[in-house]
């Protein structure tokens, strides 16, 4: 799920075996009940800066869920960690994340002025800066700012390994640092908080395995991190059982099921895709926990982009008609892909008018979205497939 996108897999401070409330709630999408656990969390222990680091973590993912972004379609380009579209938040939730990522920084410093060897506190500033690299990436969309952050982060958490070689968990950051620098172009590498850091796309994937494997407080994260790495490396078979396990844990997640859908896709496994579907219908249905609330649309543009996909215009056009006859409860993201998606299939059925219409309606809505960008063009030339796709 590039709900996750690499970036984002900073340390979450929980113990894999024994999800707490807070993060239970947190990896299940309910950011407002994880939220409210974190700042009693706060409220209890004012003076630790593991509260602040993780109700920082949830207004972040709460800014992100609510524009669409958790989820993979936002990625785009040859590089993703470089073409991300900016997430508005406003100016009071700006503000609360960035007084809680100072009390973390604060409260660490602290700790490390009064004892230089607190392992412990130099891992938490490790995980304040990476939420940091996070939100000014994401929302403040300084990506220079960003990776110096996040290179930051990565220094502290070599220096917690150092100290502790057995701290499994410290490794994460240092893997998807890897990974990223090693994804980047070649200029960016020039940049000087960047000299040193080669880059490691093998080696950063295989500590972020061994996370994965035998980490704790970020065993999730490692594995959250290891499927959206798989898939954009074309190793979607690894990532399968990935997603099967996370939606084993955290069932309430529709994002895990919606990524195994693109999953099985990848791989050509359409009957499984739409079993996937088919199940979280019938979760809707039934009113389960994390899917009663859940717009229709979310599923039905993930049914009408597999079936496009696999060449089933008729079929796509079908589910995103639905999609985008009610938009009000949809994030921008799913309505503006689901006009511009069904654009291209009327397209490729030949149907002009009606995808000129569609096209239309993506750009009156979001002009500055990617689709809305993108469906500009079709306005005047029409969608042609690729052949190799």
């Amino acid at each position: 799920m590039n709900f996750l996108r690499l970036a984002l897999f900073v340390p979450s401070l929980l113990t894999a075996q024994t999800v707490s409330p807070g993060f239970d709630h947190f990896y299940s999408l309910e950011y407002e009940p994880a939220i409210a656990i974190f700042e009693k969390e706060i409220s209890a222990r004012p003076n630790e800066a593991a509260g602040y680091n993780h109700l920082a973590q949830a207004i972040l993912y709460r800014e992100m869920d609510r524009a669409g972004a958790l989820e993979s379609e936002l990625v785009t380009g040859n590089n993703p960690f470089l073409s991300r579209g900016k997430i508005v938040a406003s100016p009071v939730e700006q503000k609360r994340f960035d007084e809680a990522i100072a009390k973390a920084i604060a409260l660490s410093e602290a700790r490390l002025s009064a004892n230089p060897k607190d392992v412990d506190a130099v891992y938490l500033l490790s995980v304040a800066h990476g939420l940091q690299a996070n939100y000014n990436f994401l929302v403040r969309k300084l990506w220079r700012e960003s990776l110096k952050e996040f290179t930051l982060s990565r220094k502290l958490s070599m220096q917690v390994t150092q100290a502790d070689p057995k701290r499994i968990d410290a490794y994460l950051v240092q893997g998807v640092h890897d990974y990223i620098v090693g994804s980047l172009p070649f200029t960016w590498k020039l940049l000087g908080f960047l000299i040193g850091f080669r880059g490691d796309k093998d080696g950063g994937l295989r500590t972020v395995e061994m996370v994965a494997a035998k980490g704790d407080k970020n065993k999730f994260d490692a594995m959250i991190a290891l499927a959206v790495a798989y898939r954009r490396e074309r190793q979607t078979e690894k990532a399968v059982p990935l997603l099967t396990e996370l939606i084993r844990i955290f069932p309430r997640n529709y994002l895990f099921r919606l990524e195994l859908v693109q999953m099985y896709g990848d791989l050509g496994q359409k009957d499984d895709a739409l079993a996937v579907l088919a199940r979280m219908d019938q979760l809707k249905r039934d009113g389960a926990p994390g899917f009663k609330t859940l717009p229709a649309g979310k599923i039905q543009y993930a049914r009408g982009n597999l079936l496009f996909w696999y060449r089933d215009y008729s079929g796509a056009i079908e589910n995103l008609s639905k999609v985008t006859a009610s938009t009000a409860n949809l994030d921008v993201n799913t309505a503006m892909n689901g006009w511009m998606r069904l654009g291209q299939a009327y397209d490729l059925l030949g149907k002009r008018s009606q995808a000129v219409a569609a096209y239309q309606q993506a750009v009156n809505a979001a002009p500055e979205s990617d689709a809305g960008r993108e469906s500009k063009r079709y306005l005047n030339s029409p969608y042609r497939r690729p052949a190799s796709l």
